[in-house]
């Protein structure tokens, strides 16, 4: 594929999407290339619609196939949530410190035994000539009582992922990269794209 745009401005994204599509994707463009770029309204009720919406306006806004994601955590507990709202649901531009505390205090009475979770990834491709297919990746563990750990962003600190003793924020970055939601998600679209060499 010689061209691709990914609907996102975060620049720590943006490298590690270069480096998935290494060899697959001659060029790679961002929002944060286009000053004039659209801020999409993130108002589905799930992440595929999110995905999709967001993928279908980049493509639209510059004419070539685009990737967006949308990803999450969902605690059975807490009946999804945050889900949808993960990156805001301590409210809108919420930091990780404030949305954490938030998670950590309606899981406050969840006993051990009952703190599963899944970190669930959703990637849309939308081309120009309306194809539209999307990738999952989910990763399960469970909601620990506190944070542990450094590495990572979000939620990471608090999910100790299923398999390991260790958070999601404890496990080196070729380590995460193996399991994460979002390395699952990109994998199979690695393997779309070949395809349609």
């Amino acid at each position: 594929m010689k061209n691709l745009i990914v609907a996102t401005r975060n620049k720590g994204k943006i490298l590690e999407i270069n480096a998935l599509l290494a060899g697959l994707v001659d060029q790679v463009s961002s929002a944060a290339d286009f000053a004039d770029f659209p801020e999409t309204v993130e108002d589905g009720a799930t992440f595929e619609e999110n995905a999709l919406k967001k993928a279908r306006e980049a493509s639209r806004f510059s004419g070539l196939p685009a990737l967006a994601d949308d990803s999450g955590l969902v605690v059975d507990a807490l009946e999804g949530r945050p889900g949808v709202f993960s990156a805001r649901y301590a409210g809108v531009g919420a930091s990780d410190t404030a949305n954490n505390e938030r998670l950590l205090r309606e899981c406050q009475s969840v006993p051990k035994e009952h703190r599963q979770a899944a970190f669930v990834c959703v990637l849309a491709f939308v081309t120009p000539d309306g194809v539209e297919q999307l990738f999952t990746g989910r990763v399960t563990g469970r909601i620990l009582f506190e944070a542990r750990g450094e590495a990572g962003f979000g939620y990471d600190p608090l999910f100790l992922v299923d398999g390991f003793e260790r958070s999601m924020a404890e496990l080196g970055l070729a380590e995460k990269n193996a399991v994460s939601h979002r390395a699952q998600a990109f994998n199979k679209f690695r393997e779309y794209i070949k395809t349609m060499k």
